[in-house]
């Protein structure tokens, strides 16, 4: 299918007590709500022989990697980049923290692509993972929808990607945010490519969810009505 799935940070530092996500006064139980469609996808995308792409936001231990500006912000968050926690130094590669849930390793041979920033192009390897593979279509699934979902999205529409993001295999920060960081999506005749749900995508990559008919709208992806 020219196809890849790409899982956007299920870290315990969004994900688990004690990380990043929980210092910054971030509820870690609703960015763990993906979790078991995540799964599906991925049972999915396995079976259909797609390309899994697994990212994990973090920085090198001496913060070389890490903006002074990011940094700054992490400081105004609660939650300073570097800094010791429950799980080890906040965002940082290496620590426990900064790994995957248990839920949603990574299965062997599968792609692991350690990101300094919030989009996965960003000095990474990612696109050339993807121009080996001649992959031309993405889905994307993860946390946080409004930032890193969002900021690989339009990295990678940027990048002529055909992108479909599954609007209830993702969590934003808020709950507030979740809505209308799915609805810019379709805009302008879908902008950045399609909304669907798990349902729909399972469907579309052979699974046994019945699919849809007509376009997914962002109440349903979000919901998964």
């Amino acid at each position: 299918m020219n196809a890849a799935l790409i899982v956007i940070d299920m870290q315990r530092d969004f994900c688990s007590p004690g990380g990043y996500a929980d210092a910054a006064g971030m509820d870690v139980q609703r960015l763990r709500e993906p979790v078991a469609h995540i799964q599906q996808l991925l049972k999915a995308a396995r079976a259909a022989g797609l390309l899994v792409v697994h990212t994990r936001e973090g920085h090198l231990p001496d913060l070389s990697d890490c903006p002074p500006a990011k940094l700054a912000r992490s400081v105004a968050a609660g939650a300073a980049i570097g800094s010791q926690g429950p799980l080890g130094r906040l965002l940082v590669r290496g620590e426990q923290g900064h790994d995957f849930i248990e839920a949603l390793k990574p299965a062997p041979g599968e792609t692991v692509i350690d990101k300094p920033g919030y989009g996965a192009f960003h000095l990474t390897r990612l696109g050339q993972v993807l121009a080996a593979h001649r992959t031309q279509r993405l889905f994307l699934c993860g946390v946080t929808t409004e930032v890193c979902v969002h900021s690989t999205l339009r990295e990678a529409v940027d990048r002529g990607f055909d992108c479909t993001t599954v609007g209830d295999a993702t969590a934003a920060s808020r709950p507030e945010l979740q809505a209308p960081a799915l609805a810019m999506i379709g805009v302008e005749g879908g902008i950045f490519g399609r909304l669907r749900n798990t349902a729909d995508v399972v469907a579309e990559l052979g699974g046994s969810a019945p699919a849809r008919t007509g376009a997914t709208t962002w109440t349903q992806a979000f919901s998964g009505a």
